[in-house]
Protein backbone atom coordinates (compact mmCIF):
# COMPACT_ATOMS: atom_id res chain seq x y z
CA UNK A 1 0.00 0.00 0.00
CA UNK A 2 1.16 3.56 -0.70
CA UNK A 3 0.79 6.50 1.63
CA UNK A 4 -2.75 7.53 2.41
CA UNK A 5 -4.02 3.96 2.34
CA UNK A 6 -4.36 3.79 -1.45
CA UNK A 7 -2.86 0.93 -3.47
CA UNK A 8 0.59 1.63 -4.88
CA UNK A 9 0.65 2.48 -8.56
CA UNK A 10 1.52 -0.43 -10.82
CA UNK A 11 2.25 0.20 -14.48
CA UNK A 12 0.49 -1.70 -17.25
CA UNK A 13 3.79 -3.28 -18.28
CA UNK A 14 4.41 -4.51 -14.75
CA UNK A 15 0.88 -5.92 -14.50
CA UNK A 16 1.41 -7.85 -17.74
CA UNK A 17 4.76 -9.21 -16.59
CA UNK A 18 3.20 -10.30 -13.32
CA UNK A 19 0.38 -12.04 -15.19
CA UNK A 20 2.81 -13.80 -17.54
CA UNK A 21 4.85 -15.04 -14.59
CA UNK A 22 1.69 -16.37 -12.96
CA UNK A 23 0.75 -18.20 -16.16
CA UNK A 24 4.14 -19.89 -16.35
CA UNK A 25 3.88 -20.90 -12.70
CA UNK A 26 0.44 -22.38 -13.23
CA UNK A 27 1.53 -24.15 -16.41
CA UNK A 28 4.08 -26.18 -14.48
CA UNK A 29 1.22 -27.73 -12.52
CA UNK A 30 -1.28 -27.77 -15.37
CA UNK A 31 0.16 -27.74 -18.91
CA UNK A 32 -3.36 -27.39 -20.34
CA UNK A 33 -4.23 -24.00 -18.87
CA UNK A 34 -5.64 -21.59 -21.42
CA UNK A 35 -5.02 -17.89 -20.77
CA UNK A 36 -6.82 -15.21 -22.78
CA UNK A 37 -4.43 -12.81 -24.50
CA UNK A 38 -5.68 -9.64 -26.19
CA UNK A 39 -3.28 -8.46 -28.88
CA UNK A 40 -5.25 -5.71 -30.66
CA UNK A 41 -7.33 -2.73 -29.59
CA UNK A 42 -10.61 -4.65 -29.62
CA UNK A 43 -11.64 -7.21 -27.03
CA UNK A 44 -13.47 -9.19 -29.73
CA UNK A 45 -13.44 -9.06 -33.52
CA UNK A 46 -15.90 -11.67 -34.84
CA UNK A 47 -19.70 -11.63 -34.95
CA UNK A 48 -20.01 -14.15 -32.11
CA UNK A 49 -17.44 -12.46 -29.87
CA UNK A 50 -18.81 -8.97 -30.44
CA UNK A 51 -22.41 -10.12 -30.01
CA UNK A 52 -21.56 -11.78 -26.70
CA UNK A 53 -20.01 -8.56 -25.35
CA UNK A 54 -22.72 -6.33 -26.77
CA UNK A 55 -25.40 -8.50 -25.17
CA UNK A 56 -23.81 -8.15 -21.72
CA UNK A 57 -23.38 -4.40 -22.11
CA UNK A 58 -26.98 -3.94 -23.28
CA UNK A 59 -28.50 -4.80 -19.91
CA UNK A 60 -28.80 -2.08 -17.28
CA UNK A 61 -27.88 -4.70 -14.66
CA UNK A 62 -24.42 -4.97 -16.19
CA UNK A 63 -23.67 -1.83 -18.21
CA UNK A 64 -21.88 0.01 -15.38
CA UNK A 65 -20.20 -3.02 -13.82
CA UNK A 66 -19.04 -5.09 -16.76
CA UNK A 67 -16.62 -2.33 -17.77
CA UNK A 68 -14.56 -3.08 -14.67
CA UNK A 69 -13.14 -6.15 -16.36
CA UNK A 70 -11.82 -4.50 -19.52
CA UNK A 71 -8.45 -3.41 -18.15
CA UNK A 72 -7.96 -6.71 -16.34
CA UNK A 73 -8.46 -8.60 -19.58
CA UNK A 74 -6.20 -6.25 -21.55
CA UNK A 75 -3.45 -6.62 -18.94
CA UNK A 76 -3.42 -10.40 -19.31
CA UNK A 77 -4.99 -11.04 -15.90
CA UNK A 78 -7.26 -13.80 -17.22
CA UNK A 79 -4.81 -16.63 -16.59
CA UNK A 80 -7.14 -19.47 -17.47
CA UNK A 81 -10.60 -19.73 -19.00
CA UNK A 82 -12.60 -22.90 -19.53
CA UNK A 83 -16.01 -23.08 -21.18
CA UNK A 84 -18.11 -26.18 -20.63
CA UNK A 85 -21.82 -26.99 -20.72
CA UNK A 86 -23.55 -24.21 -18.80
CA UNK A 87 -20.39 -23.14 -16.99
CA UNK A 88 -17.44 -20.75 -17.23
CA UNK A 89 -14.45 -21.37 -14.98
CA UNK A 90 -11.59 -18.89 -14.70
CA UNK A 91 -8.49 -17.90 -12.80
CA UNK A 92 -7.90 -14.14 -12.64
CA UNK A 93 -4.81 -12.41 -11.33
CA UNK A 94 -5.69 -9.68 -8.85
CA UNK A 95 -3.67 -7.61 -6.43
CA UNK A 96 -2.72 -10.68 -4.42
CA UNK A 97 -0.14 -13.25 -5.43
CA UNK A 98 -2.64 -16.08 -5.62
CA UNK A 99 -5.13 -15.76 -8.50
CA UNK A 100 -8.85 -15.61 -7.74
CA UNK A 101 -11.21 -18.37 -8.78
CA UNK A 102 -14.26 -17.32 -10.78
CA UNK A 103 -17.22 -19.50 -11.62
CA UNK A 104 -20.11 -18.40 -13.83
CA UNK A 105 -23.16 -20.61 -14.30
CA UNK A 106 -25.50 -19.99 -17.22
CA UNK A 107 -28.87 -21.64 -17.61
CA UNK A 108 -29.55 -23.74 -20.69
CA UNK A 109 -31.49 -22.09 -23.46
CA UNK A 110 -35.23 -22.61 -22.97
CA UNK A 111 -36.66 -25.38 -25.13
CA UNK A 112 -39.46 -23.25 -26.58
CA UNK A 113 -37.02 -20.47 -27.50
CA UNK A 114 -34.72 -22.96 -29.22
CA UNK A 115 -37.57 -24.55 -31.16
CA UNK A 116 -38.78 -21.14 -32.33
CA UNK A 117 -35.28 -20.18 -33.49
CA UNK A 118 -34.67 -23.42 -35.39
CA UNK A 119 -38.03 -22.98 -37.09
CA UNK A 120 -37.25 -19.41 -38.14
CA UNK A 121 -33.80 -20.45 -39.42
CA UNK A 122 -35.22 -23.08 -41.77
CA UNK A 123 -33.82 -22.59 -45.24
CA UNK A 124 -31.76 -19.53 -44.27
CA UNK A 125 -28.36 -21.02 -43.41
CA UNK A 126 -26.23 -22.62 -46.11
CA UNK A 127 -23.54 -24.31 -44.03
CA UNK A 128 -21.95 -24.75 -40.61
CA UNK A 129 -18.98 -22.68 -41.77
CA UNK A 130 -21.20 -19.71 -42.60
CA UNK A 131 -22.89 -19.97 -39.21
CA UNK A 132 -19.55 -20.03 -37.40
CA UNK A 133 -18.29 -17.06 -39.42
CA UNK A 134 -21.43 -15.07 -38.71
CA UNK A 135 -22.27 -14.90 -42.40
CA UNK A 136 -26.03 -15.09 -42.38
CA UNK A 137 -28.92 -12.75 -43.20
CA UNK A 138 -29.40 -9.69 -41.00
CA UNK A 139 -32.80 -11.02 -39.97
CA UNK A 140 -31.10 -14.01 -38.35
CA UNK A 141 -28.62 -11.74 -36.59
CA UNK A 142 -31.52 -9.85 -35.05
CA UNK A 143 -33.23 -13.14 -34.20
CA UNK A 144 -30.16 -14.55 -32.45
CA UNK A 145 -29.58 -11.40 -30.37
CA UNK A 146 -33.21 -10.58 -29.45
CA UNK A 147 -33.50 -9.97 -25.71
CA UNK A 148 -35.30 -12.79 -23.95
CA UNK A 149 -36.04 -14.59 -27.20
CA UNK A 150 -32.60 -15.03 -28.73
CA UNK A 151 -29.59 -17.23 -28.13
CA UNK A 152 -27.73 -14.96 -25.71
CA UNK A 153 -28.35 -15.12 -21.94
CA UNK A 154 -30.06 -12.43 -19.88
CA UNK A 155 -28.76 -11.45 -16.41
CA UNK A 156 -31.44 -13.53 -14.69
CA UNK A 157 -29.96 -16.59 -16.43
CA UNK A 158 -26.45 -15.89 -15.12
CA UNK A 159 -25.07 -16.48 -11.61
CA UNK A 160 -21.46 -16.06 -10.56
CA UNK A 161 -19.04 -16.35 -7.65
CA UNK A 162 -15.48 -15.20 -7.04
CA UNK A 163 -13.00 -16.06 -4.28
CA UNK A 164 -11.96 -12.40 -3.91
CA UNK A 165 -13.05 -10.28 -0.89
CA UNK A 166 -14.91 -7.78 -3.10
CA UNK A 167 -18.60 -7.92 -2.19
CA UNK A 168 -19.77 -5.96 -5.23
CA UNK A 169 -22.57 -7.54 -7.28
CA UNK A 170 -20.04 -8.06 -10.05
CA UNK A 171 -16.36 -7.80 -9.19
CA UNK A 172 -13.59 -6.99 -11.67
CA UNK A 173 -12.56 -10.62 -11.86
CA UNK A 174 -16.01 -11.86 -12.88
CA UNK A 175 -16.27 -9.03 -15.41
CA UNK A 176 -12.90 -9.99 -16.89
CA UNK A 177 -14.01 -13.61 -17.22
CA UNK A 178 -17.24 -12.62 -18.97
CA UNK A 179 -15.37 -10.41 -21.43
CA UNK A 180 -12.88 -13.23 -21.88
CA UNK A 181 -15.68 -15.41 -23.25
CA UNK A 182 -16.09 -12.96 -26.13
CA UNK A 183 -12.41 -13.29 -26.99
CA UNK A 184 -12.58 -17.07 -26.74
CA UNK A 185 -15.58 -17.18 -29.08
CA UNK A 186 -13.44 -15.38 -31.65
CA UNK A 187 -11.23 -18.48 -31.65
CA UNK A 188 -13.96 -21.11 -31.39
CA UNK A 189 -17.57 -19.92 -31.79
CA UNK A 190 -18.83 -23.51 -31.39
CA UNK A 191 -18.15 -23.10 -27.66
CA UNK A 192 -21.16 -20.80 -27.50
CA UNK A 193 -23.46 -23.70 -28.30
CA UNK A 194 -21.68 -25.86 -25.72
CA UNK A 195 -22.16 -23.15 -23.10
CA UNK A 196 -25.87 -22.75 -23.84
CA UNK A 197 -26.39 -26.52 -24.06
CA UNK A 198 -27.90 -26.53 -27.55
CA UNK A 199 -27.27 -28.84 -30.48
CA UNK A 200 -25.65 -26.91 -33.29
CA UNK A 201 -26.12 -29.84 -35.67
CA UNK A 202 -29.85 -29.68 -35.09
CA UNK A 203 -29.94 -26.06 -36.19
CA UNK A 204 -27.82 -26.67 -39.28
CA UNK A 205 -29.51 -29.88 -40.40
CA UNK A 206 -32.98 -28.37 -40.10
CA UNK A 207 -31.96 -25.21 -41.92
CA UNK A 208 -30.17 -26.99 -44.76
CA UNK A 209 -32.82 -29.71 -45.06
CA UNK A 210 -35.53 -27.08 -45.47
CA UNK A 211 -33.46 -25.23 -48.05
CA UNK A 212 -32.77 -28.42 -50.01
CA UNK A 213 -36.43 -29.35 -49.93
CA UNK A 214 -37.41 -25.91 -51.23
CA UNK A 215 -34.87 -26.12 -54.05
CA UNK A 216 -36.07 -29.63 -54.95
CA UNK A 217 -39.67 -28.49 -55.09
CA UNK A 218 -38.72 -25.59 -57.32
CA UNK A 219 -36.79 -27.87 -59.63
CA UNK A 220 -39.78 -30.20 -59.94
CA UNK A 221 -42.05 -27.33 -60.86
CA UNK A 222 -39.60 -26.09 -63.42
CA UNK A 223 -39.07 -29.58 -64.81
CA UNK A 224 -42.83 -30.12 -65.20
CA UNK A 225 -43.25 -26.86 -67.04
CA UNK A 226 -40.42 -27.65 -69.41
CA UNK A 227 -41.87 -31.05 -70.31
CA UNK A 228 -45.28 -29.57 -70.95
CA UNK A 229 -43.84 -26.95 -73.25
CA UNK A 230 -41.81 -29.42 -75.34
CA UNK A 231 -43.54 -31.26 -78.16
CA UNK A 232 -43.42 -34.91 -77.16
CA UNK A 233 -42.89 -36.08 -80.75
CA UNK A 234 -39.87 -33.80 -81.08
CA UNK A 235 -38.48 -34.95 -77.75
CA UNK A 236 -38.53 -38.66 -78.66
CA UNK A 237 -38.03 -38.26 -82.42
CA UNK A 238 -41.22 -40.16 -83.39
CA UNK A 239 -44.50 -39.39 -85.04
CA UNK A 240 -47.57 -39.75 -82.91
CA UNK A 241 -50.87 -40.30 -84.70
CA UNK A 242 -53.58 -38.67 -82.63
CA UNK A 243 -56.38 -39.88 -84.96
CA UNK A 244 -58.32 -42.89 -83.87
CA UNK A 245 -58.04 -45.99 -85.96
Amino acid sequence: MSRGGYPAYVSVGEKKRKAEASVEKLRKKNPNISPVVITGKKLATTWWGNSWNTNLESYSDYENRIERGRSYLRNGALLNLEITQGKISALVQGSRAKPYKVEVVIKSLKKDVWEAITKDCAGKIDSLQELMEGKFPRALSELFTAKGEGLFPAPNEITFTCSCPDYADMCKHVAAALYGVGARLDENPALFFVLRNINIEELISDAISKKSQTLLEKSKIKGGRVIQEIDVSDMFGIDIDNESK
